[in-house]
């Protein structure tokens, strides 16, 4: 890359967090030359953003940095529930006291279904803490792409590319950028203005200070399997959040915290950190509190979706695209996979190994999960609120009233039995939101990147909870854990290398390996084919993982596109070789018809 001013460069990526930060070391591993520049100058000072899901952490597995990520994160029983609080501490005899617990996001690798659907688990390392790690991963993989303090100016496109001029903040000088393509992963600061795009859906549904401070809590945050504490104290009548933050130690010997609390928009105490602070050390119910305090944030809860995320030669990618709350650790996870949908995409076009149309289906597989993740994440934050009408709790009401309505859910009158089951089953809806397993990982996608087989979508009993692994063409290729011929144990996800195909057949059947090769000397796409059986293949399916879900017969073939996505699936075929050139050419929009 040039050290002159103006650049030449076939991906700028404009903004350097976790979008920014994950495009740009996939691309970095799909060969493409990429620079990535951020008005900031340093990664994120924020802990939000904590929650990794299983299929992010497949991403950032494949990128060589998931063991830096777990080495880091929450140990697993240590979020492996969350819980409501009659607050933290206080006077009253049942102030801490817990109401309900219910696991979260696999139990800490104890819920078989999560271990079923994937070689990753979850987990919980805030983003002051993670973009650290992306940055230097991603400048491994290509020194000098990675520019902090450099704010976009403006951009203009044409049919062959984007040029942007950049002002160094530190200098003042501006310098161009000309690229064939631009990644938005900004957060909507600028890109989406420059081309057009304004986030559309509801604006400042709740107003929420956070505080991020260091303390020893361990005196009442007493159990160390609780990640997230949803804490309504009486004497309060509102709902606050304390998430522990690590860094070394995790549990109730977390070192730091951050604490939220919502306020009504016309309450001018979100403006006063004194005020803030006061009304924390009242809601915590420690009067003595004097915690060294990090930072004070404001946020306002959103739920916006942009109408699109292709513009010409830019795409909108994580938040630039889609902005909601962080209830159900949505948004982070949501700018991972597009920046994995986008890359691969991308790294063919530009290799003249795809058609300009296959970047038309980022749109159209990001954009349905964005606006489902937004509705999701904000139906869980309304649940919450009607959690704690339900229990009687009125911020307008007396402390004494507020906790006469608590109390019963722990009394054992005869009156209160059906206030008592009331709100658990209200607490428990709320499942929606710590075991959404197939929102966060059971995703399909449809589009033209995908060759449909004409087979109905899998009747689920739950679409929000259950994930259901299977073989139609749009899903993730289901995880199973195969032997290798040296005996070491592998998932299939680990099969994936960037910008590769592979070609599931049965551990018996060699001509899908020669149908293989021949549509790779053709097209050009490297499509590596492995045979997967119980008894006989490259790899060895043990447990018959694969068998039960690769959904074809011993004659079939399953394709998987790059991004771990089945793109096409056969029973068999008379003519092999000709079925799997139709489906690839398919899938990369390279004009050539799939044969019925």
């Amino acid at each position: 890359m040039s050290n002159a001013h103006d650049i030449d460069v076939p991906v700028l990526i404009v903004g350097a967090g976790g979008a920014g930060l994950t495009a740009s070391m996939l691309l970095s591993d799909l060969g493409v030359e990429t620079l990535t520049i951020s008005s900031a100058l340093t990664t994120s000072a924020l802990p939000k953003a904590h929650v990794i899901q299983q299929r992010a952490m497949e991403v950032f597995r494949h990128a060589g940095v998931a063991d830096d990520i777990y080495a880091r994160s929450a140990p697993p029983q240590n979020l492996a529930a969350t819980a409501w609080y009659a607050g933290l501490a206080g006077d009253d005899p049942d102030a801490g006291r817990r109401i309900a617990k219910q696991e979260s996001w696999g139990a800490g690798g104890a819920d078989p279904e999560w271990l079923i659907a994937s070689p990753c688990l979850q987990a919980n390392l805030p983003q002051i803490r993670l973009e650290p790690v992306l940055r230097a991963h991603a400048e491994s993989k290509s020194p000098g792409s990675i520019r902090f303090g450099q704010e976009l100016v403006e951009l203009t496109q044409d049919d062959s590319g984007v040029t942007a001029r950049i002002q160094d903040k530190s200098s003042g000088e501006t310098y161009t950028v000309r690229a064939q393509y631009l990644l938005g992963c900004d957060g909507g600061r600028t890109v989406g203005r420059q081309v057009g795009v304004e986030l559309e859906g509801m604006r400042d549904i709740l107003y929420t200070a956070s505080v991020h401070f260091t303390a020893d809590l361990s005196r009442w945050a007493t159990d160390p399997d609780v990640l997230i504490r949803w804490m309504w104290p009486p004497h309060v009548g509102l709902m606050s959040v304390l998430v522990p933050m690590g860094p070394e130690r995790w549990g109730p010997d977390s070192e730091e915290w951050v604490y939220h609390h919502s306020y009504p928009g016309e309450d001018t105490r979100l403006w006063d950190d004194e005020k803030i602070i006061a009304g924390m050390r009242d809601a915590l119910g420690i009067p003595d509190f004097a915690p060294e305090i990090h930072m004070i944030t404001r946020w306002s809860f959103e739920a916006l979706v942009a109408p699109q995320m292709r513009v010409g030669r830019v795409f909108l990618v994580g938040d630039a695209a889609h902005r909601h709350g962080p209830t159900g650790g949505l948004g982070l996870t949501t700018a991972i996979q597009d920046s994995r949908n986008i890359a691969w995409k991308l790294a063919a076009v530009l290799a003249g190994r795809a058609g300009d149309e296959l970047l038309d289906t980022y749109e159209q597989e990001r954009l349905p999960v964005a606006r489902r993740n937004v509705a999701r994440s904000t139906e869980n934050a309304m649940h919450h609120l009607a959690i704690g009408g339900a229990m009687g709790l009125d911020p307008a009401a007396t402390p004494e009233a507020n906790w006469a309505n608590l109390r019963r859910v722990w009394s054992a009158a005869p009156g209160d039995a059906e206030f008592r089951r009331r709100i658990r089953d209200m607490i428990a809806v709320q499942s929606q939101e710590f075991d959404e397993h197939n929102v966060e990982y059971g995703y399909r996608y449809e589009s033209d990147a995908v060759v449909g087989d004409g087979t109905p979508a899998p009747r689920n009993v739950d679409e929000v909870r259950v994930y259901v692994p299977d073989t139609r063409p749009g899903s993730p290729v289901p995880h199973a854990w195969l032997t290798a011929d040296d005996d070491s144990r592998l998932a299939i996800v680990d099969l994936i290398r960037p910008g590769e195909f592979i070609l599931i057949a049965d551990g018996a059947d060699d001509r899908w390996n020669a149908a293989a090769a021949d549509v790779q000397a053709a097209l050009g796409v490297v499509i590596r084919a492995v045979r997967i059986g119980h008894a006989n293949g490259d790899y060895l399916d043990h447990r018959l993982s694969w068998l039960r879900r690769r959904g074809v017969s011993a004659d079939g073939a399953v394709l998987v596109r790059p991004d771990g996505v089945v793109a096409w699936r056969t029973d068999g075929a008379d003519d092999p070789e000709q079925s799997l050139r139709d489906a690839v050419s398919a899938v990369l929009s390279l004009r050539v018809p799939v044969a019925s």
